[in-house]
């Protein structure tokens, strides 16, 4: 049996050598090949096979995008989202237009939910106790690489303002990293990664439910990536750095999933 240490995409490692508990700890890592990756955070998660929902026979039925819920439970002051106006406001924010023009990381119509947080007072509202609660809700649209930003005023329930931006690559989503795992598990270069995971549990892998999933996205820095990942950046692009359930690291940093092209390449 060839040693892993030798094998050409990645190596099974201690959890305790690359551990990444966190986007601080994954920033810290250096490699010749981490040019590029982006410091604006991680998200940690158990994967999940994720399937376009209203399919049949390949074609995607008309959605329907849902009446906003009753207010219920809600936060005062500057508490975080509660669970119920989390709900509330993205049910706010995605409306029939933003629904219907755009497509998330499957490719399925309806923009990807990045999240949403408490967003800032206004400059005039700063001493004001009683000021209303506002939620800041992001979306990204695959179809045209476009991150949408709306601001909801959970008081009133109308959206206030709507934020459009392009090269803008907030964290990366649990949704997207298990579709970055997916393709990775059926791309070439994820050769290494599945003969990784046989050596360390002697099972073949063929879903992301098998890993625990952290991520990082990557920005295209001239010279250092391939022409297939030169778009990173404008393009939605993750490191991922899977670990296998109940086991040990797998290193898979130098590879980058491209999730607009769904694409894969490899540093150098």
């Amino acid at each position: 049996m060839r040693k892993i240490a030798q094998r050409h995409l990645g190596k099974v490692v201690a959890g305790a050598a690359i551990a990444v508990a966190g986007t601080a700890a994954m920033v810290a890592v250096t490699l010749p090949g981490a040019a590029g990756a982006d410091d604006s955070g991680g998200t940690k998660g158990a994967g999940r096979t994720s399937q376009g929902a209203g399919q049949e026979q390949g074609a995607a039925q008309p959605g329907v995008v849902e009446q906003a819920p009753a207010e219920g439970d809600k936060g005062k002051g500057r508490d975080p989202l509660t669970d119920d106006e989390l709900k509330r406001v993205e049910q706010i924010a995605l409306n029939r237009q933003l629904f219907s023009s755009s497509e998330n990381v499957e490719g399925d119509r309806g923009p990807q939910r990045i999240g949403a947080d408490l967003a800032e007072p206004e400059a005039d509202e700063l001493d004001n106790p009683n000021a209303p609660r506002r939620a800041d809700v992001r979306f990204y649209d695959y179809k045209d690489d476009t991150l949408v930003t709306k601001t909801v005023n959970l008081d009133t329930g109308k959206v206030e303002q709507t934020d459009t931006q392009r090269d803008v690559q907030p964290p990366i989503s649990h949704d997207e990293m298990v579709e970055a795992a997916q393709l990775l598990i059926a791309e070439p270069l994820g050769a290494g990664l599945k003969a990784d995971y046989k050596d360390a549990t002697g099972k073949q892998l063929t879903s992301p439910d098998q890993l625990m999933l952290n991520s990082m996205v990557y920005r295209a820095t001239s010279g250092a990536q391939p022409a297939v990942l030169a778009d990173c950046g404008k393009h939605r692009c993750v490191r991922l750095f899977p670990k296998v359930k109940n086991g040990p690291w797998i290193d898979s940093r130098d590879l980058v999933i491209d999730l607009s092209a769904r694409k894969v390449g490899k540093l150098g």
